[in-house]
């Protein structure tokens, strides 16, 4: 997961110079950050990102306090006081040598314009809970292999932000150029403001790169801060799926969809973490939750309405914003790792407790085994699109491939995948089924790709009402759920005809075209179906992946994307009488609005209902029989 902030100039730099830097701490005054790390048994910041060489600086090397306030303080080179010295010392006067040593635009300009400056970016990487909790009550073994991924996909992300999405803006924006090198200071946090457990990095990422002037010389400018923005949701499913997938080969575990917020999407935890580890771990969720309630009942009774998906957003900034504490005093890690265990074991019990990761590699062990690294391209792409269509309307490739990382995260359930699968299935989701809306004008540049809009032409689900639990009241279906109806409802159209064409294609006389299947959909991306030992048609392999797909998962672990769609609370047989219904209550409702008597529902006749009654109860090739409703 992926959050971002903005360090601007007046006390923003100082707050995380003297408190980020700090483990979110506070350090008195007058004393080094050296010496208050050393004390508190705290990491150093390390380097990070190719653009440390412009500035003599070495990846993974520490962070200093003086090269934090010059960059990060002041627009500064991180040595400017060496060069300055030796510039004053060969006859230089003051401003010059001052000047010599700022990188791009001096502050002072900026704020001369009445403008505030932004000096950095705080990306803020963490792990999902489940992780989190294997990784503060597991062994040294666990600790090292989660510690490992998180870095590695921290990496990956930040070189995915230098490759596709890094540019320079100069002349109001009318100047342009790719920028592959940045500058990230990051700083290791081990929890959060309660003092339980929480890994997660703050990466600053400097808003200053080099590209080459008009005489070919490097020059510093500003990063267009506005494409990072744009891309955080695409880097931080890149973060999430990286991590995900390495800890899951390594450790032989695997994930299953959680539902934190109802409607929204859902979280992939790993298998086999109780959801009371997960709450304990998660003290400020609870903090959030019961000052949102109070926020939502003043929003409703100010509004005359419920608070819809924007304004839920801004209500829980503001929740969050009003349980935030005060700064803590920052611990040794070995110390933290024995106040949670010692915690859990109080609250939960030691077999829960020591048996933590045995479950999850029990509950990973039954999930593996029916899971096999295959995924299909073309249901991928389907999926996606409609995803992204209904939720958004109007899109764009970062978010087809943000979209695409989630389909594999949810579909692989934490299994290791060709690399580039995802832009992969992001290329022919808007190829096969995205409609370009943005059309060059006649004399100006044309549009980057990633600033290219497109939108799809898929059948999009009316909203419907959900009855509240809980004591909470009916909420309206998400932009979210009825993006999975939607989704559903199209895979299960393809899904049909690729199953009539399998069995033609199995008769001996019989040739079919198979209009769904794209052959380089097959290798990598697809694994041929196992045990076979005569090659496959390709409407016979599209059937065998689609069967294996419908089957990957137990029971126990029903929920997500690969499963059957019996297993789905709203299947095309309940979506019919839903939608009759709705019909009827619309019909009633306009009837006493017009003073006429109500129209009889529109409900399923009885031939209708047998007929899904019967598909529902004959399973097709490979599919589960899934829970009744």
């Amino acid at each position: 997961m992926l959050s971002v902030a903005k360090v601007q100039r007046r006390n923003a730099w100082r707050y995380y110079v003297r408190g980020v830097a700090f483990g979110d701490g506070r350090r008195r005054a007058g004393q080094s950050l050296k010496a208050a790390q050393e004390l508190a048994g705290l990491p150093p910041g390390r380097w990070l990102g190719r653009g440390l060489r412009a500035l003599g600086l070495t990846a993974g090397a520490e962070v200093l306090e003086r090269q934090l306030e010059l960059l990060f303080g002041e627009g500064r080179h991180p040595d400017a006081d060496r060069i300055e010295r030796g510039l004053l010392n060969d006859g230089v006067d003051a401003a010059t040598a001052r000047r010599r040593t700022v990188l791009g635009q001096p502050i002072e300009e900026i704020e001369a314009r009445k403008q505030t400056p932004l000096l950095a970016l705080d990306f803020t990487f963490r792990p999902q809970a489940s992780l989190i909790v294997l990784w503060a009550l597991g062994d040294d073994q666990t600790r090292r292999v989660i510690e490992r991924a998180h870095e590695r996909a921290v990496a990956r992300a930040l070189r995915w932000l230098e490759d596709e999405v890094a540019e320079t803006r100069w002349s109001s924006g009318r100047g342009r150029a790719k920028t592959p090198a940045l500058v990230v200071a990051a700083f290791r946090h081990y929890d959060n403001r309660d003092g339980f457990p929480l890994l997660h990095d703050h990466c600053l990422v400097l808003n200053r790169v080099q590209r080459l002037g008009a005489d070919g010389e490097p020059v510093w400018g500003a990063l267009d801060t506005y494409r990072l923005y744009q891309n955080v949701v695409a880097a931080g499913t890149l973060y999430t799926l990286t991590i995900t997938t390495e800890v899951c080969e390594e450790l032989g575990l695997a994930t299953v969809p959680r539902e934190v917020t109802p409607g929204l999407r859902p979280v992939m935890e790993i298998a086999g973490v109780d959801s009371e580890l997960i709450n304990w771990s998660s003290t400020r969720r609870q903090q959030i939750e019961d000052v949102l309630e109070g926020l939502t009942y003043k929003y409703a009774q100010k509004h005359g309405r419920l608070p819809g998906e924007k304004a839920r957003h801004g209500l829980g900034w503001w929740a969050a914003q009003d349980t935030r504490r005060e700064k803590k005093t920052p611990r040794p890690l070995e110390q933290l790792l024995a106040w949670w265990k010692a915690s859990a074991l109080l609250k939960f019990g030691k077999q829960m407790v020591d048996g933590l990761l045995d479950r999850c590699r029990a509950a990973g062990t039954a999930i593996r085994a029916r899971v096999d690294p295959v995924v299909d391209t073309a249901l991928a792409a389907v999926d996606v699109a409609a995803v992204v269509f209904t939720v958004r309307g109007r899109f764009a490739r970062r978010h087809v491939l943000a979209e695409a990382r989630r389909h594999l995260l949810e579909t692989l359930r934490g299994r290791a995948f060709t690399r580039g699968l995802d832009d992969y299935i992001a290329h022919r989701a808007l190829a096969d089924h995205g409609r370009q809306t943005t059309d060059p004008q006649p004399g100006r540049r044309a549009p980057a790709a990633d600033q290219i809009f497109y939108t799809a032409d898929f059948p999009e689900p009316d909203p419907w009402w959900i009855a509240g639990t809980d004591g909470k009241p009916p909420r309206e279906s998400s932009r979210y759920e009825r993006a999975r109806v939607a989704s559903l409802a199209v895979r299960n159209a393809i899904r049909a005809a690729r199953t009539a064409a399998a069995g033609q294609a199995d008769a001996p006389a019989a040739h079919t075209d198979d209009q769904h299947h794209d052959p380089a959909s097959t290798p990598p991306h697809a694994v041929d179906h196992p045990g076979r030992d005569a090659a496959l048609t390709p409407t016979q392999r599209a059937a065998a992946v689609h069967a294996h797909q419908q089957a990957a998962m137990p029971e126990e672990y029903l929920g997500g994307r690969t499963t059957d769609a019996a297993t789905w609370l709203r299947t095309p047989k309940n979506l019919e009488r839903l939608a009759a219904f709705t019909r009827a209550a619309d019909a009633r409702r306009r009837a006493y609005e017009d003073n006429k008597p109500p129209a009889a529902p529109d409900v399923p006749d009885d031939g209708r209902r047998q007929e899904h009654e019967q598909q529902n109860q004959q399973p097709g090739h490979g599919q589960g029989p899934g829970p009744r409703l």
